[in-house]
């Protein structure tokens, strides 16, 4: 496999972890990009665009990244915070009176982003042409009751968070999370990141699919914990539920799907964007910082620790932001960030000054803590201790 791309002197092992990703651990096409303190130092990327076809992968080429759309998200909930037009601790109900029906006003807009609001599978799943209605989705959260006591604990808002965090940024701004992502976000740092995919853009936008780990002589494929497979292929459990928000789950390729603003699931960026986005969030690139740190330390303080009622195993969230653990290790104790469901990876490690972007066009069925990314994040530690 040819890997295309440059490292900075030192960061050559993260050359090879990438290049054995596709020897040993199945990748179609990827890419990964690193930043230390503000500067590119890995970028990286290999194989094909397509994850069923053979035209290359090209410097530039993007792919839907799932759930690591939600750390871009949480950055604009937490950028209103600290400009001063939201506040974490106010009821959501105060921006949004519909949303207080059944015990919902007891909702803070911190819950929105720490998976405590309780609302993480609605009662009648929307379609997708309803889900890219932003009165429709508001609509269908304000009628629905939630499963806990919001506020009292945890469990993952896999598609609910985005329409959530949209329906607040509508009535806080008057725009939706896409267009303010857009304007606010990915314009002033020139990221190739986008909510909501653009026509001009398609064409730079890869096939994704699934693929199966190869067979490893001598190697025994790791299972997943009964509770968790019994989750998911239970039909009526929270967890199936909530990854069953939207009902049929739209084709990933679909241009109707990919021009959708689904903050929570269906971000498109190449891995440029993503370690570029998260470098900014704790330092300055090319002068632009997003976070101060006093709300770098918000988004990676703990929230919400212990079972997730949802993914049935033990996750730890900031607001917004998940936190380095056992179900998704970053680079260390003080890092956050976010994976998208299938491979995609994006996170900031203030500690060491790093920042990481791994995006991929095979999809593994993974939730956290691919072994590609992980294999990539190993090389990372051993170049900065």
């Amino acid at each position: 496999m040819d890997v295309h791309g440059t490292v900075t002197e030192g960061f050559e092992p993260v050359r090879a972890a990438f290049a054995r990703n596709f020897r040993t651990l199945g990748d179609r096409g990827a890419a990964v990009a690193v930043y230390r303190d503000g500067r590119r130092v890995v970028d990286l990327w290999a194989g094909v665009r397509d994850v069923d076809g053979t035209e290359p992968w090209e410097r530039g080429t993007a792919q839907v990244v799932r759930s690591a759309t939600k750390g871009v998200a949480a950055a604009v909930l937490l950028l209103l915070h600290q400009r001063g037009e939201l506040d974490l601790d106010a009821p959501v109900g105060h921006h949004w009176p519909e949303f207080k029906a059944h015990g919902k006003e007891r909702v803070l807009v911190r819950h929105v982003l720490n998976h405590r609001a309780g609302l993480p599978a609605l009662d009648h799943p929307l379609t997708l042409r309803e889900a890219a209605d932003p009165l429709r989705s508001a609509g269908a959260l304000a009628a629905q009751p939630p499963a806990w006591e919001p506020g009292t604990d945890h469990g993952y808002h896999a598609l609910t968070y985005g329409w959530l965090l949209d329906a607040l940024v509508r009535r806080v701004t008057g725009r939706g999370s896409g267009e303010w992502i857009a304007s606010e976000i990915a314009g002033p740092l020139g990221l190739d990141l986008w909510v909501g995919l653009p026509d001009a853009q398609a064409h730079r936008v890869g096939r994704v699919g699934p693929v199966e780990p190869p067979e490893q002589p001598g190697v025994l494929r790791a299972r997943p914990k009964r509770a968790v497979a019994d989750a998911y292929a239970d039909p009526a459990s929270l967890t199936r539920r909530a990854f069953a928000a939207i009902t049929p789950f739209p084709d990933q390729n679909d241009p109707a799907f990919r021009a959708a603003a689904l903050p929570a699931a269906n971000g498109i960026a190449t891995a440029d964007g993503l370690a570029r986005f998260y470098a900014s969030l704790i330092g300055p690139v090319d002068g632009v910082r997003l976070l101060d740190p006093a709300t770098v330390g918000l988004a990676r303080a703990e929230e919400s620790a212990g079972p997730d009622r949802v993914l049935v195993v033990g996750t730890r969230f900031g607001l917004g932001y998940m936190l380095h653990g056992g179900a998704s290790p970053f680079l260390g104790p003080g890092s956050f960030g976010h994976p998208g469901r299938g491979g995609s990876l994006g996170f900031a490690d203030p500690e060491t000054g790093v920042a990481f972007g791994y995006v991929t066009n095979g999809l593994r069925r993974t939730v956290t803590a691919d072994p590609r990314a992980q294999a990539l994040i190993r090389a990372v530690r051993h170049v900065v201790g």
